[in-house]
């Protein structure tokens, strides 16, 4: 599941084009929205003061990478840990590990190696991949994953819970969470509830919860 584009809610439009600027990403800022391209994936940020919660993104760096990620992004923002721990295994089945780090807007952002997917060659990890994982707040998680289930798209590695579900596949996930789950790893942010707009390349239009639609 490549995610292609996704359109997201902010309520500091120009915090969140010029963090994305230091990361190395290309903005486009126009009346009420920042453009960025992250490697294969689009992000529209759009203006909306009456936002709450955060969000949660996850973005692919090449595989072999993770050591010079962790410092590349230790030197531009500023690194998420807990119990002097600032490198997570993935869970179970993933195969994967991450270093999270501080977003604009109190994005809660990630850094993550996928161990399944072949090495690129690539050395260094500014040339971000994609946007590997979006976080979006649905109010039964349940019926969210049988919802996308109809659509063909299914949980990742391992079976979903009541309040934490991802689906999709090693390229992009859907994080399915409930709003009362806080993210990982600081768990001082509840995610947000503002409109999410994903494309993944359906082909159609799917409401996956009221504001959060699959495309």
């Amino acid at each position: 599941m490549e995610i292609r584009q996704v359109q997201l809610a902010t309520r500091a439009l120009d915090e969140t084009a010029h963090f994305y600027e230091r990361l190395g990403r290309p903005v486009v800022v126009d009346r009420d929205a920042a453009h960025v391209t992250v490697g294969s994936t689009r992000l529209a940020f759009r203006a909306h003061d009456d936002m709450s919660g955060a969000h949660h993104l996850a973005f692919t760096i090449p595989t072999g990478s993770f050591a010079a990620a962790k410092s590349w992004i230790a030197g531009v923002a500023t690194v998420l840990g807990v119990d002097d721990s600032d490198e997570f295994e993935g869970p179970p089945n993933w195969n994967s590990r991450s270093v999270y780090f501080e977003g604009p807007d109190r994005q809660l952002l990630e850094l993550i190696e996928r161990r399944d997917l072949s090495p690129n060659g690539a050395a260094d990890p500014a040339p971000l991949v994609s946007v590997s994982e979006v976080g979006v707040a649905v109010p039964d998680v349940s019926v969210a994953v049988e919802t996308l289930r109809r659509h063909g798209l299914e949980p990742y590695a391992n079976a979903p819970g009541p309040d934490f579900a991802p689906v999709g596949d090693v390229h992009g996930l859907l994080i399915l969470v409930s709003p009362g789950r806080k993210w990982f790893p600081t768990l001082d942010r509840a995610p947000s509830t503002a409109p999410v707009v994903v494309d993944v390349g359906l082909g159609q239009t799917v409401t996956v919860a009221e504001g959060v639609l699959l495309r």
